[in-house]
Order: structure tokens, then sequence, then C-alpha cells
């Protein structure tokens, strides 16, 4: 049985990109672990839930409905602290992203990212969506000096969407949709070798997955059935590509 583990922070996480794509790889059959700093069970962005404003911008109804089954998982309740993560064990680790502030204490896990770099050591399979990406970013290989992102092509939450939901929603939460003052695009073409190996995909508002190597990256919970497919395919048949539905 192939094995995922799941990084979450203590809470704060995207409903859609963390309860989608376990529901789809516990379809296929497939055993996925969850992961916290000390072993807190993990809650999603509750306005997510309830709607970011008015009732509106929060996850989708089947995103919902598949978070409420995930909090009756029983690996979802016993996840492991950071420090204990064995990456021999997983065959696929998987980064979701969220926006809210509880992000940052995943985000910023130096023992977490410790823990990165030994998959992307291992060669093995890593997906990152959305806010995930700026796990790899953030993960310095020692070897080289740089980021394990350098000399990757990587999509990740694009300015452009990440600025509208800011603009849209400051007048009522403030900075609720920027995590950091950069934005995630900036941050992560930083540490790349070129500013054009960040891919946004040529249509924003159609489900896009980039691959390269065993890095699967994706952009936003648009994406994350789509994101979820692409995964499982490549733990099934380790055929490399690119994909655009």
């Amino acid at each position: 049985m192939k094995k995922i583990l799941i990084p979450l922070p203590d809470n704060d996480f995207d409903v859609t990109e963390v309860s989608i794509p376990w529901k789809y790889f516990k379809e296929q059959g497939f055993e996925v672990e969850f992961s916290t700093e000390n072993g807190k069970v993990g809650s999603a962005d509750s306005l997510l839930l309830k709607g970011v404003i008015f009732g509106k911008l929060g996850a989708k109804p089947d995103a919902i409905s598949a978070y409420h089954e995930l909090e009756k998982d029983k690996n979802f309740f016993a996840p492991i602290p950071y420090k204990e993560i064995e990456p021999e064990k997983y065959d696929l680790l998987l980064l979701p992203g969220g926006h809210a502030p509880g992000m940052r204490q995943y985000l910023e896990s130096k023992t977490l990212q410790e823990k990165v770099l030994r998959f992307f050591k291992l060669n093995k399979l890593i997906g990152a969506i959305c806010h995930g990406p700026l796990v790899l970013a953030r993960t310095i290989n020692p070897e080289t000096g740089k980021s394990i992102l350098y000399g990757k092509k990587v999509t990740a939450l694009p300015k452009i969407l990440e600025r509208i939901a800011y603009y849209l929603t400051f007048w009522k939460l403030g900075r609720y949709y920027r995590t950091y003052p950069e934005y995630v695009q900036d941050e992560i073409t930083r540490v790349l070798k070129s500013k054009k190996d960040f891919i946004t995909g040529k249509k924003l508002w159609e489900p896009f997955v980039l691959e390269d190597g065993n890095l699967i990256t994706a952009r936003w919970p648009k994406d994350a059935y789509f994101f979820a497919e692409i995964l499982a395919k490549r733990l099934k048949t380790e055929k490399g590509g690119f994909y655009k539905k």
C-alpha cells in the first residue's frame, strides 16, 4: 500500500487543499498519515468553512463535506510530530496551502524543512499546492547553499490571485489574505535559477498542474481535484510529464 504524509499547522490550513486530495487518495486505496509540529490535532481555517465574506469566498460544499469526513479519520486524530517524521516510510509528501496567520507555524518550521530536505534527497515524490511551495523554497540544500527549488520549474499561488483576494477583503479582514508582506510568487521566484521557472499556466481559472521530475506543484484550491488525480497517477505509474486539463 502506498503511504502518503501530509504535514499541517495546528490550525488555519486550507480546507480544499487537504480534504480533496485526502478523500481521493483514500478512494484509491492509499494510506494517508498526518503530521503537526507537536502532534496536536490540526484544524482548518474556520472562515473557509463558513464563508470568508457574507458567506462567500469559502470552500465549496463538496470540499466541506470531505473535510467533515476527514474529521472522522483515525490518522487525522493521531498526527506525528514533525521531529518524528521518517521520510523513508512514505511514497509521497504532500504540502498543502492556506493563507491565514496560523499557517506560519508550518511554513516557517526549520524541523519540517529538515525532513523535507530528506524527502528531496531520497528522490521521493513531493507535491505542493498554493502556499505549500514556500516550504520547499525555504528548504536549503547545504551542499549547494541554495533552495531545493533552484533549477526546478514550479508553480504556486500566483501574485494576481493573492492580490485580488486581498483587495476584495482587506476592508473587512485586514491582512487575512496576505500571509506575509511579500507575495508567494515573488518569494519563490527569488530562489529559482530563472524567473521563467515560475509558471502560472495560461488560464488561471482552468485547472493546472506542473511536474518537474518528482516535484508536482499546483496553484490554488481550484487545482486541488486535478492535483490529486496527477499525484495518484504518479504513485501508480511513476511516469513524468506536464499536465493541463
